[in-house]
């Protein structure tokens, strides 16, 4: 999943966002409809009653963690990508404990609140004239939209059951997903700058396509139905790590002190979060 870190830092220097973001999609429903159409057809009275829910779910998943990301690459770094995203997992308990009744303890509200520091403390680069005066890199306000939606996403998954298999489900949410971002892609289009359809294209978006999209959510979904939201949402700690290697190997990014700081204090949220999660 974290190789999205890389497309939305090197990929969107080539292709617009938004463009990036709905062909990703496109493609991906592509690839995997003859996989799915022959189920789909033969049971479409079976699922049709999700179809609302589906679309919910491919405008989180597919729209907002599609596009956000990209657009926050123009502005920002692979490594704070990384550790804004691995925030989620608070955002996952959270949204749980308001529309899902699981109880929070107050050592847990702790976490939430250390961790919601750390991002903050990232996000004005430990400059706190910057959240004074209200100045922020563009690019790490559309990196905690994503992970707010990747949040969204992960709890709607699990408590939304489906009559579909998980291939067939997932080939409508790319479908809703690149539906979802149609009437933006147009507006990029028309209004701020035009694809190039070359092989940089052809790269990118085949790249987007299979390794962060197919390859990563049919097994996020998967590990999701069977442990549920706020355990699977633990794999996204990890984008940390693996943002600060990329930005390394592929961006001569490097880490300040900010962003060990505003990680260990994401550290010490998560676990103070992940402390006996109890359902009412």
């Amino acid at each position: 999943m974290a190789s999205n870190l890389v497309i939305a830092r090197g990929g969107t220097e080539l292709i617009p966002p938004i463009s990036l973001a709905f062909w990703r999609w496109t493609l991906c429903f592509f690839i995997l409809l003859p996989f799915a159409l022959n189920y789909l057809k033969k049971n479409f009275n079976k699922f049709r009653s999700e179809l609302i829910k589906l679309f919910v779910l491919g405008f989180l998943g597919c729209g907002i963690c599609g596009a956000f990301p990209f657009l926050a690459g123009k502005t920002t770094t692979i490594v704070n990508m990384g550790i804004i995203y691995s925030s989620s997992p608070i955002f996952i308990i959270l949204i749980s404990a308001i529309f899902f009744r699981e109880r929070l303890s107050n050592s847990q509200y702790s976490g939430i609140l250390i961790c919601l520091l750390g991002v903050i403390l990232i996000i004005i680069k430990a400059n706190i004239n910057l959240l004074i005066n209200l100045k922020f890199t563009i690019g790490d306000l559309w990196m905690l939209g994503a992970s707010i939606g990747w949040a969204l996403y992960t709890v709607y998954l699990f408590h939304w059951k489906s009559k579909l298999p998980l291939l067939q489900r997932f080939t409508l949410i790319s479908m809703f997903g690149a539906i979802s971002l149609l009437p933006f892609f147009i507006f990029e289009e028309i209004y701020i700058l035009k694809t190039s359809y070359d092989l940089n294209f052809l790269f990118w978006v085949l790249f987007a396509a299979l390794s962060p999209s197919i390859i990563a959510f049919l097994l996020f979904n998967f590990v999701n139905n069977k442990l549920g939201a706020s355990i699977t949402g633990s794999v996204l700690y990890l984008y940390t790590v693996y943002g600060a290697v990329y930005g390394f190997l592929f961006f001569n990014e490097r880490l300040e002190i900010y962003h060990l700081a505003g990680t260990l204090m994401v550290f010490i949220g998560i676990f103070l979060v992940k402390k006996n999660v109890k359902k009412a």
